[in-house]
């Protein structure tokens, strides 16, 4: 009878909640929780007395939260598709920039009424403000929910409060032709699908994308020519560079946002997901009397499932060859790489290759940030247990045959100096 009575329960909280999306629930309380990220932090540093924005009659506050927050301009990527809530004011000739950093991404629309954010909170995913540019009395972050849901929160995000690069066709005035569909982008996208509706600034030999290109043939938009604008080293005479910090739209940025996009929101699914079966797991064991520490199979296949995804993402499994050389027009690369950390050899997992694939040693970056660290113990332990087994060789299965020998050693090696509160338990073989 008991659990008759809590599935009753249980299938009464689905239907009244139905219409929400889970992460709107308890544990996770999306709209209602305090957001903890770099925008959050910055507000109360404003509210605190320790900093002032400063606003620039060019830019607004663009320089000045790029400065505090630590974004650098070299990051800067313009995308002339019409696709972002501010799409009046976006035009081939004056399209939208963004710029990143390891946790914050900032928008920024010549001409716009409000910067763009999303910041990254390891817990609630990615959270959504806008920053008036024209306000009367101090500047003020304001948390945005339901109208960035409706497009960042859906399969292209992993289902949670995410990030996402979408490359579409998209006609002379910036229009997406939507009867051509679109790509949404990442490391697995073959190069040809990239960076539909973006402009690039770089080199990449042979190989052909979407970016620079526009539809002159609604009714074929397939017909794209990716010839007249590959491999530009400068934006178009059209787009009126003057109203960004930087003239450039770096192809190495764009790969490294790509990447970084949906692994943000691999640590978001794994860290709901594992609050989400520990909250059902306490829920079970309560009705039941059972005693807190035990854990249903159902529950252990949710954190492995958690974890699994994560380890995919971090490997770069399924990563999409490139075949030619990649190379960017701006100091972004240098700056990356310079982050480090390194080990002892001078290895870093910021070092790039550009020639074969993104990285030299393909592991994600994220596995030093706020969003890794803090996920629950219980998906963050398995996580570091798959790590092991995969660098060691003992897990040979075909979704890691990308990784040599040679760069599982390196990769392990790498993590054992630099990562050493993940690595303890490792085994010594490797």
């Amino acid at each position: 009878m008991k659990i008759v009575g809590l599935l009753v329960v249980l299938i009464m909280d689905l239907a009244a909640s139905a219409q929400d999306f889970p992460f709107e629930r308890e544990p996770i309380d999306y709209l209602k929780a305090q957001a903890d990220d770099p925008v959050a932090r910055l507000q109360t540093r404003i509210d605190q007395g320790d900093i002032a924005l400063k606003r620039d009659p060019e830019h607004g506050y663009l320089t000045s939260v790029l400065q505090y927050l630590g974004v650098p301009v070299s990051s800067q990527s313009l995308v002339f598709s019409r696709t972002s809530f501010q799409r009046d004011k976006i035009r081939p000739e004056s399209p939208r920039a963004l710029y990143f950093n390891d946790d914050v991404y900032i928008g920024y629309v010549p001409g716009g009424d409000v910067l763009e954010f999303a910041a990254s909170d390891p817990k609630l995913g990615a959270v959504f403000y806008v920053l008036e540019q024209d306000a009367d009395g101090p500047p003020r972050f304001q948390r945005q929910t339901h109208e960035c849901l409706s497009c960042h929160a859906s399969a292209r995000t992993q289902e949670v409060p995410g990030h996402v690069v979408r490359s579409v066709f998209a006609d002379t005035r910036g229009n997406p032709v939507y009867n051509a569909g679109g790509f949404t982008t990442d490391d697995t996208s073959p190069f040809p699908e990239r960076w539909g509706g973006w402009y690039v600034t770089g080199t990449h030999g042979t190989m052909r994308h979407m970016g620079n290109a526009f539809v002159s043939d609604t009714k074929q938009p397939e017909n794209l020519d990716r010839n007249a604008n590959a491999n530009r080293t400068t934006l178009p005479d059209q787009v009126r560079r003057a109203a960004y910090p930087t003239p450039s739209s770096d192809i190495v940025a764009l790969m490294v946002m790509e990447h970084q996009t949906q692994m943000h929101n691999a640590l978001t699914r794994a860290h709901q997901d594992a609050l989400f079966a520990l909250d059902y797991q306490a829920g079970i064991s309560k009705a039941l009397g059972e005693p807190e520490g035990d854990m249903l199979e159902s529950t252990r296949r949710r954190l492995d499932a958690a974890a699994e995804r994560v380890v995919q993402h971090l490997l770069f499994s399924g990563e999409a060859a490139l075949t030619d050389r990649v190379e960017g027009t701006t100091t972004f690369a240098a700056e990356f790489a310079e982050r480090g950390p390194r080990d002892p050899s001078g290895r870093s997992l910021r070092d790039f290759d550009l020639t074969t694939r993104l990285f030299r040693y393909p592991c994600s970056y994220l596995i030093y940030g706020e969003a890794f660290d803090r996920l629950p113990n219980v998906v963050r332990d398995r996580i570091a247990a798959r790590l092991d087994a995969v660098l060691s060789s003992r897990d040979d299965s075909p979704r890691f045959a990308h990784l040599s020998s040679a760069d599982r050693q390196a990769i392990r090696e790498i993590l054992i100096t630099t990562k050493p509160d993940l690595t303890r338990n490792w085994s010594d073989g490797g």
